[in-house]
């Protein structure tokens, strides 16, 4: 690794911790980076994935004041998000890599619809799911799980498909719900990386570089998107995944 291939991947990282924490998306910039570096796309997508843990850190702690009181919600959906986690990190390594990418632009659009549409979407299920309105009922549980597969497989925009999914069914404001959002992607990207460093190849400069990178992004973004009206971080998220559907779809 050159000097500027590690100035390149510690920015990549650091651009990836800051969009992670106030969207998702952020591997759409680093697992570009690595793969455009020569690393071949399986090792690119765990090492990143390892990377990108200690920019979770960071941003559930910059949400922290947003995340108190969510241990109840935290704990239930948190076990979906590691059932799937698991179950993504499973196909990762035994499906090629092409069997997700060819969905992965549609899940993007799905998403922004479901963000835009969020919040008359979320009085209509508050109206008619009033006895789960506190954690969503096993509806949410299961999509969550399902973000979970994504998440661990690939992950870039499994924020945007989460956010999408928790301003729906869950009747709080949308920086709680980027708060619940930022740890349930931690908790992904942590279990997917916990199985990916037992029993994948790793680089662990690459990990080093993004993981010192990701830290710094996080935490600022963070303190970035806790500033943000929810018009406003609803407009970034959007305005994220479209780039995100037109970076798939030309990549």
């Amino acid at each position: 690794m050159t000097p500027w291939e590690a100035v390149a991947i510690f920015a990549a990282g650091t651009a990836a911790g800051g969009i992670n924490a106030v969207v998702g998306s952020g591997s759409l910039i680093t697992f570009p980076t690595l793969v455009a570096l020569g690393y071949p796309p399986v090792l690119a997508n765990v090492s990143n994935n390892i990377g990108l843990v200690p920019g979770a850190v960071a941003s559930c702690w910059g949400y922290r004041r947003e995340l108190a009181g969510q241990g109840g919600r935290l704990l239930r959906l948190g076990s979906g998000s590691l059932l799937g986690a698991l179950a993504g990190g499973l196909l990762l390594l035994s499906l090629p890599e092409s069997a997700f990418k060819m969905i992965v632009p549609a899940l993007i659009v799905i998403a922004l619809v479901l963000v835009v549409l969020q919040p008359r979407l979320n009085a209509w299920v508050r109206g008619r799911r009033s006895g789960e309105a506190g954690h969503g009922g096993p509806l949410l549980w299961a999509l969550v799980c399902l973000a979970g597969v994504y998440g661990g497989y690939f992950g870039a925009a499994q924020g945007i498909l989460l956010i999408s999914l928790l301003g729906i069914f869950l009747p709080d404001d949308m920086q709680t719900v980027n708060g619940i959002k930022n740890a349930l992607s931690g908790i992904v990207n942590a279990t997917a990386a916990a199985l990916f460093i037992v029993i994948a190849e790793v680089d662990w400069a690459v990990v080093g570089l993004i993981a010192a990178g990701a830290f710094l992004g996080g935490y600022t973004g963070a303190s970035v998107g806790r500033r943000l009206p929810s018009w406003a971080l609803r407009g970034v998220i959007v305005c994220v995944g479209l780039v995100a559907v037109v970076k798939l779809l030309t990549g």
